[in-house]
């Protein structure tokens, strides 16, 4: 009877100590961890992807941009920023009237010292270095949002920002040439540039013979 008793208990003791082990292992796997930094860092579902540079000048982008599709960029930026005439600050500065204006432009708002020190105005090519990485344009900045990588993307926004308060004039598209076009007008100025070496060859014995 005692070894029936002790075969029991050193079972139960074994399943209990299964148990034990089996909630540990599942603890360890969901464990949650503090995040490194406070806030909920807004993200780019595409930043990354091309880097944020484009092939196209930002004035073609800019003169080719439409500000109804910015407006709806804009709902990326809506969680922390008003655009409206009088509009509140929120976690982020209102940006009616942004275009144009010196860096921390915004009386009473608590701009970081990384952007105020960043030198000149929010120009148009200011503003597409900032959308596309905040981070990059000034370090150490408390912005949050990792950037938009779509340069269409940043000149509709560009360009319904500046609609909203600024105003300021866009400047002219660059003419961009065709690679091929410009492989055929070198292919031109090649040809007219010097005869080709049989020419110069058979026109030697013309000279001769006068």
């Amino acid at each position: 009877m005692d070894n029936r008793n002790n075969t029991i208990a050193g079972w139960v003791l074994f399943a209990g100590i299964c148990a034990l082990g089996l909630t540990i292992g599942t603890g360890m796997l969901s464990a949650t961890h503090a995040p490194e930094k406070p806030g909920y860092p807004i993200e780019d579902a595409d930043a990354g992807a091309g880097g944020g540079e484009s092939a196209v000048p930002l004035a073609n982008l800019l003169a080719a941009a439409d500000p109804a599709k910015g407006e709806t960029v804009f709902a990326k930026c809506a969680a922390c920023h008003t655009i409206d005439a009088g509009g509140a600050n929120g976690i982020g500065p209102n940006l009616y009237g942004a275009l144009g204006k010196a860096h921390g432009h915004v009386a009473g708002f608590a701009y970081s010292d990384a952007l105020k020190s960043v030198p000149g105005n929010w120009t148009f090519e200011a503003m597409d270095e900032w959308l596309a990485s905040p981070r990059k344009y000034a370090p150490g900045t408390k912005m949050s949002f990792a950037g938009l990588s779509s340069a269409e993307d940043r000149a509709n926004l560009i360009v319904y920002m500046n609609n909203m308060g600024s105003n300021l004039p866009l400047p002219a598209p660059e003419a961009v040439q065709a690679e091929g076009e410009a492989a055929a007008e070198d292919g031109v100025v090649a040809e007219g540039t010097a005869p080709a070496e049989g020419e110069a060859t058979e026109a030697a014995p013309a000279e001769a013979a006068k």
